[in-house]
């Protein structure tokens, strides 16, 4: 019989406790409607951008600071900054005076201006949300730790697609999710179910 295996983060003894909106930042990276209805249409990108929606209205009646972080692509290419696929979801959809930073690359921290809003909050917590997980949700998670921010991430407000497996077949989009977020948690971020954790 085999013993259940533990994160590095259990193992460490690391206190593993959803943050409050009174501690916490909610960062949404890429609710864009490239992954909505575009080039890289998700699978579950409905479920997961209501569950965002749903975050985001209860971070703002309790006064917490929301981040949204947009990729911009090349004219013409995926992410196009003048085409619809750049504009993030309606669902999804910034409120008057939250930051809205650009980045060019997966990891979030890569945007000057994410890094200085994040530092503008003064907190060190960040609730993680958006495409696509093994992607730019995952680099910026990873990232955040040489930051010295700890992130936890609903389960149901990410999302992804289905990829080819290098070592043949496809690798289905929910299971992909499930093993980048296992990833995630051994280390880099506290997952927990659902949005309605905070809510």
């Amino acid at each position: 019989m085999t013993n259940q295996p533990r994160t590095l983060l259990e193992m460490a003894g690391a206190k593993l406790v959803p943050p409050t909106f009174e501690a916490a930042v909610v960062v949404v990276v890429d609710a864009q409607n490239e992954y909505l209805d575009g080039a890289l249409a998700l699978p579950g990108i409905g479920p997961a951008s209501a569950a965002i929606a749903r975050l985001l209205a209860a971070a703002r009646a309790a006064g917490a600071p929301v981040i949204h972080v947009v990729h911009h692509g090349r004219p013409g290419g995926l992410f196009d900054p003048e085409g619809r696929g750049a504009a993030i979801i309606d669902a999804c959809a910034p409120a008057e005076g939250e930051a809205v930073c650009v980045k060019g690359l997966p990891n979030s921290f890569t945007s000057p201006a994410f890094v200085e809003a994040v530092k503008a909050t003064g907190r060190q917590q960040l609730i993680l949300t958006g495409f696509m997980a093994h992607m730019c949700v995952s680099s910026t998670a990873r990232a955040a730790l040489d930051h010295g921010l700890f992130t936890c991430i609903p389960a149901d407000a990410v999302a992804d697609r289905d990829l080819p497996d290098p070592l043949g077949g496809v690798q289905p989009a929910a299971a992909l999710v499930r093993a980048e977020l296992a990833a995630l948690a051994d280390r880099f971020s506290l997952v927990v179910p659902s949005v309605e954790v905070f809510l």
